[in-house]
């Protein structure tokens, strides 16, 4: 007799959790752990619920099981600027590494033309488990919002600045190191004039980035560079190179704190100035964004390692949902200079293999 036979005849209530540890003669508990990522229970007795509530057509209900944990199973993730690609790619990466550990993510943007956090109001209406804080321009501030709710939270690819930042988690790739290696890469390669293009004045990832260019450009005898703002923004990107571009002292290497600007940047010295790259002028980005390595643009930028970004992420975040209380951990995760042809190279420096 199949399982759904021996379950009294038609019901107009869904199939429970009941039913299943009666069909299945394990106990409603083990039918609860069987559904539950990374709980204890014996594999044969996960195998036999899951073929019994796979012919009754039982799906937990999750609402009624976050009423009991008091937990939502969702992460809610705050990102302000999803134009940016190297983002894509680590919120799809994010989500598949949180689906493992049993959570799912309930997504907050920015308005596209807008610099707006979202609100916490916002976000505390769903209840998540623990929040993501990902490049938002005021993530600082709203970070400490969560962390007055008891909301557990971790900055991604930002950290907090001044006193709050021994007080909040965070994950970030090397900055100040990455735009010191582009700034003595500029040095060595013999250019004279080099120029920055800053992302959000706050943005802790954009004034690292140049701090660390400033030093790597003093170690190479240069000048501090010129400065112009993108606020990792197409519309203020373009102002921002057509301003360096026109000038009578023209920069002949310019640094931008993201491959998005970089790209817009590039775009510009071509069509708008007709500049060769990097003949006339060489330009470089920060992230390793999927469009960096397209021919079309064969961009040389310091490559942030996605996976091991959200792993830690991961972590912290397990951490604080299991002890609220922990202390806070900042994790700087290396990350390496990828030298393709959009940058002259000093004698001897070869290019990396992916666009040879």
């Amino acid at each position: 007799m199949a399982v759904s036979e021996r379950i009294s005849a038609p019901r107009r209530r869904g199939v429970t959790a009941m039913d299943v540890a009666t069909a299945a003669g394990v106990s409603q508990s083990a039918v609860s752990r069987s559904f539950t990522p990374g709980a204890s229970v014996a594999p044969v007795t996960r195998a036999r619920v899951l073929e019994v509530a796979q012919e009754l057509g039982y799906r937990p209900n999750l609402i009624a099981r976050s009423l009991i944990t008091r937990r939502s199973g969702m992460i809610g993730v705050a990102i302000g600027n999803l134009r940016n690609q190297i983002y894509p790619v680590m919120l799809e990466k994010l989500a598949e590494g949180l689906s493992a550990q049993g959570y799912r993510i309930l997504l907050f943007t920015a308005p596209l033309d807008g610099d707006a956090d979202p609100e916490l109001a916002q976000i505390m209406r769903y209840q998540p488990d623990a929040v993501v804080l990902a490049a938002t321009s005021m993530s600082s501030a709203l970070a400490l919002e969560c962390r007055a709710a008891s909301v557990p939270v971790v900055l991604f690819n930002r950290m907090a600045r001044g006193a709050a930042g021994s007080e909040i988690s965070s994950v970030t790739g090397a900055n100040h190191d990455g735009g010191r290696a582009i700034g003595r890469l500029i040095g060595a390669a013999g250019h004279q004039r080099p120029a920055f293009i800053a992302g959000h004045a706050l943005a802790s990832t954009s004034i690292d980035r140049e701090a660390g260019y400033r030093a790597g450009l003093q170690e190479a005898g240069l000048p501090p560079p010129l400065v112009t703002h993108g606020n990792f923004h197409e519309r203020d990107t373009r102002e921002a190179a057509a301003a360096l571009l026109q000038r009578q002292d023209q920069p002949d290497a310019v640094f931008a704190a993201s491959d998005q600007m970089a790209i817009v940047a590039m775009d510009v010295a071509r069509h708008r100035f007709g500049l060769r790259v990097p003949e006339d002028v060489s330009i470089i980005g920060f992230d390793d964004a999927p469009a960096a390595s397209w021919p079309s643009y064969d961009l040389t930028s310091y490559a942030q390692p996605a996976a091991a970004m959200v792993a830690a992420t991961i972590e912290l975040l397990l951490e604080r949902i299991g002890e609220p209380h922990v202390a806070p951990r900042q994790i700087v995760v290396p990350g390496r200079l990828v030298l393709r042809g959009s940058a002259r190279l000093p004698p001897g420096i070869v290019r990396d293999a992916d666009n040879q």
